[in-house]
């Protein structure tokens, strides 16, 4: 329809008739919106996501993070000023946005055929597995970008294992990579901590979405198509908030492996279930939710943001093709 219409237009118009036909189709409008919904979400919850990290590399002996959320904000705010609340945001930005923009758009993609008919509602677990298998999609695209990520955002810590020589002349995001390749292993060392890390985003990619669209339809009211926006941000909060507790400390396993070979700070963990006996044995269970109380002060805002931002981007998109008829 929009290739009929636009062969009368003069060359320019067929091209705008084109180009708001292609963005305006379901997936590739979920692409979109999923990536303009990473960028606002990472970018809110910044200092608080590499306060996290900060405390999930932790452990017995390195304890220059032991300390209350505020008390840890005001330290790095002191110690490296605004850049230090955002240290390792642009690399997060980088990864987030076509990290989530290849989730929303595969989880709609995968919907597709998951759909018992065409155009009905899937049931929780259908959406379960969806999100899950857009998790890994997401994933597997972008982890060399994430543990690039993980080393910018402690490698200008206090840690006084990592020396004060080591903080003066910090590489950026590209020299990181670079360095990881040429010294740890080539591209092994950019994918490490990778099973760690599918084993924690499937199951909470997937609790998200399941629930998000689960509280979202109990939030909107009878008779309606869609519910408010402070519904949908309440929605977006309820469902980072079960996904993150559920699947957390599969996500300090996977900092610990990003670091693992890290110089300085490195755990040599051997396996997962070795990670899993020496975190417990010398940190106590606890060590398994390090850095959990930043994490879900971020999670309802980063989420709600999210979720608000992604339907409200995905629903403009849309519209531009109906209003091409």
């Amino acid at each position: 329809m929009a290739g009929a219409k636009a062969e009368q237009l003069p060359t320019p118009m067929a091209s705008i008739v084109n180009i708001r036909y292609t963005v305006s189709q379901p997936v590739m409008a979920a692409f979109m919106a999923g990536g303009v919904a990473g960028a606002v979400s990472r970018t809110v919850v910044s200092p608080l996501e590499r306060l996290k990290i900060l405390y999930q590399v932790q452990s017995v002996g390195r304890e220059e993070y032991k300390m209350s959320v505020g008390k840890g904000l005001m330290k790095m705010w002191n110690e490296e000023g605004w850049r230090g609340l955002m240290r390792g945001n642009g690399a997060n930005c980088l990864r987030i946005v076509p990290y989530s923009a290849v989730q929303f758009g595969s989880y709609n993609f995968y919907k597709k055929f998951a759909e018992p008919a065409p155009g009905e509602d899937l049931s929780p677990v259908r959406r379960l597995l969806c999100g899950a298998a857009a998790g890994i999609t997401s994933v597997s695209f972008t982890y060399p970008l994430d543990i690039v990520r993980t080393r910018l955002s402690i490698q200008s810590a206090s840690f006084a294992v990592l020396g004060d020589e080591a903080r003066k002349s910090l590489p950026g995001m590209w020299q990181t990579m670079v360095k990881m390749y040429k010294t740890e292993g080539g591209i092994q060392a950019l994918y490490r901590g990778f099973v760690p890390t599918i084993a924690g985003v499937a199951p909470y990619v997937g609790l998200n979405f399941m629930t998000y669209e689960s509280v979202r339809k109990y939030f909107t009211p009878e008779g309606d198509k869609n519910p408010s926006a402070v519904r949908k941000l309440a929605a977006g909060a309820v469902s980072g908030a079960v996904a993150q507790t559920c699947t957390y400390p599969l996500d300090v396993l996977r900092r610990r492996f990003q670091i693992n070979t890290m110089s300085g700070i490195g755990y040599k963990y051997k396996s997962i279930w070795d990670a899993v006996t020496i975190i417990v044995s010398q940190e106590g269970f606890r060590g398994l939710y390090k850095g959990i109380v930043p994490n879900l002060l971020k999670v309802a805002p980063s989420m709600a943001s999210s979720w608000l931002s992604f339907e409200m981007t995905r629903d403009f998109l849309v519209s531009l093709r109906e209003d091409e008829s």
